[in-house]
C-alpha cells in the first residue's frame, strides 16, 4: 500500500477506538474497552487496527488522538495544581472577585491566591487604566513563598487588547522563572469572568498535560511510531503535542465533535443531525457545512462557566449500557449505565443486569452476545423499551433542530444498533459504513484552526482593513498551532455591530484552518 497513513484514537467513557486511514480510506479498526490507565486501553487499540494489514508502525505519517483524560481530571477533581490567579481590571469588577460561583469542592483545590490589581482595557482598545506592576510583584512574591508555580492572566476586554496580560506574564517570568503562565486572551472570549474560568481551569490542567503528553509520547516510541501526535480540539480541529501542553482545557468536548465530523466524513453529507449513541450517553448534534454548530451560550465544565468554543451537543443518558427497569408498566432506561462493564455486566454476555443492548438483541436489530439469554424477556417489555429508546431520541431531534423541515440523520457510533426504523422530524437515517468507530475517523480528517474574538473600530481604521487583520492574526494562530502554511484558509468570519457603542465598532470572530504537518508533507 501506497500514499499517507493515520491513526487516529478516540477515548471514550466505555470503548476506545483505533483506526488505519491510508489515502482518506478506512483500511482498518479496532475497539477495546477504555481501561483505567487510559494509556494501556491506548495502546491495545493501536496494537489491534494495524493488526494484519500492510501499514507497519514506522510508516505511519500522523497520529491524532482524542482524549477524555483532562475532563475526567476536573469532573473527578484529581490531578490539579492550585493556580495563582491575577486579574487586572480594578477598579472594576471588584465585587466579584475570582473563582465566585465555583463549585464548592473545587475552589479549594485550585487555591485562594487570587489578587486584583488596577489596570485594563475599554471595549475599543483604548486604555481604561495603567496597569499596576507594583501590586502585581506583590502579589506574586506571595504566590512563590507559598509554592504556587502556575498563574492564570485575565485582563478586562484582553482579547480586543493583550499587552497589560503579556506583560504580567513578562513579570511571572521575572518573579517565577519556574512557573507556567495562561493568558486568558489565548483561550477564551470577551466576557471577562468565564473566560478567567476558563483560563484558571487550564493552569490547573498544565502539569497533567506534561504528563499525559509525556506518556502518550512513550507508548507511541514503544510500538515504534515516530509520526507527529496531534490532540483534537472541541471545534473540529487539531493541535500539535506542545500546544496542548500550554492549552489541555481546549480539549472538553472533542469526543462528541469528532464523532460528528466523522459521521460527515462517513456518509458524504455537510448539513445534517447527528445522533452518536455510545455505552453510556446519547450524544445529538448538528453539521453545518461540514463542522458541528457551536453552542451560542456559555458551557459548563465541571460545574464552572466558560465562554470559550464549544459543540452544540445535546446529551441524553441513553447507551448500549443503559439499565432497563420496569417499575410499573412503564419501561424505565437509564440514566445509569454499566459503561464499559457492559461485556460483564449485560444478560447477552453471562451478567445479570438488563441493558439497552439486552432488548436490541431481544428485538432483533443486533447480533451480540448470546442470543438465548434474552428469549425469556415478555415481549411488551422488549417492544416498549424499544419504542421508549425512539422517544428519548425523537424528542433530543426536536430540541436540536431550528426548523420544522424534516433533516437527513446520521447515527453512528457502538451504540447505533439500538435505534432502526424511521424517527419523526427525519427525512432519512443514514448508518455509513465504520459507524461505530466514526469518532476515530473523525479524529484523522480534523485539520488544525485558529481563531480570534476583537472588537474593532471601523470608523478608525475602516472595514477592509479591520477584515484584513483579523483574518491575518487567525491564520497565524492556526500556523502556530501545527497547520502548514500554503493549506491555511479562512473557513468561518461573524461580523456582529456592537449595539449603542460609538466609533462604528463590531466584534469579529474569525476561524482559520489548515492541513496538519505530517511526516510525508515534511518530506516533501
Amino acid at each position: 500500500m501506497t500514499g499517507e497513513s493515520r491513526v487516529g484514537i478516540d477515548v471514550g467513557g466505555t470503548n476506545t477506538d483505533a483506526v488505519v486511514v491510508q489515502d482518506k480510506r478506512v483500511v482498518s479498526s479496532y475497539k477495546t474497552p477504555t481501561t483505567v490507565d487510559v494509556t494501556e486501553g491506548v495502546i491495545k487499540a493501536i496494537k489491534g487496527a494495524l493488526e494484519g494489514i500492510s501499514v507497519e508502525a514506522e510508516n505511519i505519517d500522523s497520529l491524532m488522538i482524542g482524549t477524555t483524560h483532562f475532563t475526567n481530571a476536573v469532573v473527578e477533581r484529581k490531578g490539579l495544581l492550585p493556580v495563582g490567579v491575577i486579574r487586572v481590571a480594578l477598579p472594576s469588577t471588584k465585587a466579584l472577585p475570582p473563582l465566585t460561583d465555583w463549585p464548592s469542592d473545587l475552589a479549594p483545590i485550585i487555591g485562594a491566591h487570587c489578587y486584583m490589581v488596577k489596570g485594563g482595557y475599554r471595549y475599543d482598545g483604548e486604555v481604561a487604566n495603567n496597569l499596576d506592576e507594583r501590586a502585581v510583584v506583590e502579589g506574586l512574591r506571595a504566590m512563590k513563598r507559598d509554592g504556587i508555580r502556575t498563574v492564570a492572566v485575565t485582563g478586562i476586554f484582553s482579547p480586543v487588547h493583550n499587552a497589560m496580560e503579556e506583560r504580567v506574564g513578562e513579570i511571572v517570568r521575572e518573579e517565577i522563572p519556574d512557573a507556567h503562565v495562561t493568558l486568558s486572551s489565548t483561550i477564551g472570549r470577551i466576557g471577562l469572568l468565564d473566560r478567567e474560568n476558563a483560563a484558571i481551569l487550564n493552569a490547573s490542567l498544565v502539569g497533567l498535560s506534561s504528563q499525559v503528553v509525556a506518556s502518550l509520547s512513550k507508548a507511541f516510541d514503544s510500538l515504534g511510531i515516530s509520526a507527529p501526535l496531534y490532540v483534537s480540539q472541541n471545534d473540529g480541529t487539531l493541535m500539535s503535542k506542545s500546544f496542548v501542553e500550554k492549552y489541555p482545557v481546549l480539549t472538553f468536548a472533542s469526543g462528541p465533535t469528532n464523532s460528528m465530523r466523522g459521521a460527515g466524513y462517513l456518509s458524504g453529507l455537510k448539513d445534517a443531525l447527528v445522533v452518536d449513541v455510545g455505552g453510556t450517553t446519547t450524544d445529538i448534534g448538528v453539521l453545518t457545512q461540514g463542522f458541528p454548530r457551536e453552542s451560542s451560550t456559555a458551557s459548563s465544565l465541571g460545574g464552572v462557566m466558560t465562554n470559550f468554543r464549544m459543540p452544540d451537543i445535546l446529551v441524553r443518558a441513553l447507551g448500549g449500557g443503559s439499565v432497563v427497569r420496569q417499575p410499573s408498566h412503564q419501561v424505565c432506561i437509564g440514566p445509569d449505565s454499566v459503561g464499559f462493564a457492559l461485556d460483564a455486566e449485560a444478560l447477552v454476555f453471562g451478567g445479570a443486569t438488563l441493558t439497552a443492548t439486552d432488548l436490541a438483541v431481544a428485538a432483533g436489530y443486533a447480533d451480540i452476545g448470546d442470543a438465548s439469554a434474552v428469549r425469556h424477556l415478555p415481549k411488551h417489555l422488549v417492544e416498549s423499551g424499544v419504542d421508549r429508546m425512539r422517544e428519548i431520541l425523537e424528542e433530543g431531534i426536536d430540541r436540536m433542530k431550528t426548523s420544522a423541515e424534516p433533516m437527513p440523520l446520521v447515527l453512528v457510533g457502538g451504540g447505533s444498533v439500538l435505534i432502526q426504523g424511521e424517527l419523526d422530524g427525519v427525512s432519512e437515517v443514514v448508518v455509513p459504513e465504520h459507524a461505530d468507530v466514526a469518532n476515530a475517523v473523525g479524529a484523522t480528517i480534523a485539520s488544525v484552526s485558529g481563531e480570534i474574538d476583537r472588537i474593532f473600530s471601523y470608523d478608525k481604521l475602516g472595514r477592509e482593513t479591520s477584515m484584513k487583520l483579523a483574518k491575518e492574526e487567525a491564520l497565524e494562530r492556526a500556523v502556530a498551532a501545527g497547520a502548514r502554511r500554503e493549506t491555511v484558509e479562512i473557513i468561518d468570519v461573524e461580523e456582529l455591530p456592537v449595539a449603542y457603542v460609538p466609533g462604528g465598532s463590531v466584534r469579529l470572530r474569525v476561524k482559520a484552518a489548515g492541513e496538519v504537518e505530517s511526516l510525508s508533507t515534511k518530506g516533501a
